[in-house]
């Protein structure tokens, strides 16, 4: 069975026995359901950046729109809208990264992308790039934009109150639609008192906005944790990510299983060494299965370093529904497992190293944590080598 194809173009056919498993029903529940916990006039715009976490931005953003729960999408980038363009797919596409410089301003108007503005120089552009649209078509479509606040993230965005003045300019110049204000939070999972400080900066700053006459169709500040725990953080529209992958919140339903296949097996001796550095010795005899999957496809070496010697492992992957630990350091294109408990493992017997297989389950999370890192690098650092196969 050929993968289907991703945003990146893999082979038709693969022969090497790994591969991500992305359930596009699952992620069409988790929309509806975010939809359903957010009620009838919030918008929703589903973040597909990074690849769509690394699930296939393509394959992820057809099956969002189809799902008839999400109103927009959200891309890091003009190269990652035009992806999405190119694919076909015409809904509303807000670029959430900062433009520069003044060409990709243009290119965004072309594809029909919607641009973030987070300084003067960006609403200067923004305003250039509007003239130039306007002298060079027929008839003119307003340059839609949404300008990005800093209430605490620190990382791009103005500040108020000096971005009142950013906002009043941009809604007075000409052919340009300043379609919507936000903000992000930086610590809607661990932090309540300062995400209520974000969102009380961010209620002062519509507040100004009205007082001033300005009125924005869409205001936003909800990621997926701001969005589920923060009912006064939803406003005009959210912009979940992580939850809708089944990566955040026991509601959801994990999209991502990543699997693989014995293709090796031995016995080692008691102290016999596995792996670079003789890390791992075995205590007794072993039985050790060879997995074609490495830290070229993504794995976080660290993950299977032991305690002893600095890292966090070893984590475990489901051979036959059991949990059976990676002995020895990951290496660049193979892992080794201990399968001592496995009765009678075989090559060609199937691995989940994400994913459930009988009555156990392995976590992106539980995975991130071995390797001290976080859910969203762990998914979106998955290689294009790695076919993705949607069912």
């Amino acid at each position: 069975m050929g993968p289907s194809r991703s945003s990146f173009a893999f082979p038709r056919r693969f022969h090497r026995p790994t591969w991500a498993e992305v359930d596009l029903g699952r992620l069409q529940e988790n929309l509806r359901l975010l939809r359903r916990r957010m009620g009838g006039r919030t918008g929703m715009l589903f973040v597909v950046k990074g690849d769509g976490y690394g699930h296939g931005a393509v394959r992820v953003s057809r099956a969002a729109v189809e799902s008839g729960a999400v109103d927009r999408l959200g891309v890091s980038s003009v190269e990652e809208g035009i992806v999405l363009r190119d694919a076909g797919i015409r809904r509303p596409i807000l670029i959430l990264g900062s433009l520069y410089p003044f060409g990709s301003t243009l290119a965004a108007v072309r594809y029909g992308l919607t641009p973030t503005v987070a300084s003067w120089d960006g609403a200067r552009l923004i305003a250039q790039a509007a003239g130039k649209a306007f002298a060079a078509a027929r008839r003119f479509k307003r340059l839609r934009c949404h300008l990005k606040l800093d209430t605490g993230m620190g990382r791009i965005g103005v500040s108020w109150p000096s971005g009142l003045k950013v906002a009043l300019e941009l809604s007075r110049a000409p052919g340009v639609d300043l379609e919507g204000v936000y903000t992000h939070l930086a610590c809607a999972e661990t932090d309540p008192a300062f995400t209520r400080l974000q969102l009380s900066r961010f209620k002062r700053a519509a507040q100004d906005m009205a007082d001033s006459g300005l009125r924005v169709p869409l205001l936003h500040a909800a990621n997926s944790a701001g969005a589920l725990s923060y009912p006064q953080s939803r406003w005009d529209m959210v912009r979940p990510g992580i939850a809708a992958y089944g990566l955040y919140g026991r509601e959801f339903q994990p999209v991502l299983s990543l699997k693989t296949k014995v293709v090796f097996l031995k016995n080692v001796k008691s102290q016999a060494p596995v792996s670079y550095g003789g890390l791992y010795r075995a205590k007794g005899t072993r039985r050790i299965a060879t997995l074609p999957i490495g830290y070229a496809d993504g794995l976080p070496r660290l993950a299977s370093i032991p305690r002893e010697r600095g890292g966090e492992g070893p984590w475990c992957v489901l051979v036959r529904g059991r949990r059976c630990p990676v002995v020895g350091a990951l290496t660049m294109d193979m892992t080794m497992v201990d399968v001592t408990g496995v009765a009678q493992p075989r090559v060609g017997e199937e691995v989940v190293l994400i994913g459930r297989q009988g009555k156990e389950e392995v976590t992106a999370a539980q995975l991130a944590q071995s390797a001290r890192t976080i859910t969203y690098e762990l998914v979106t650092g998955l290689k294009p080598r790695v076919p993705r196969i949607y069912i």
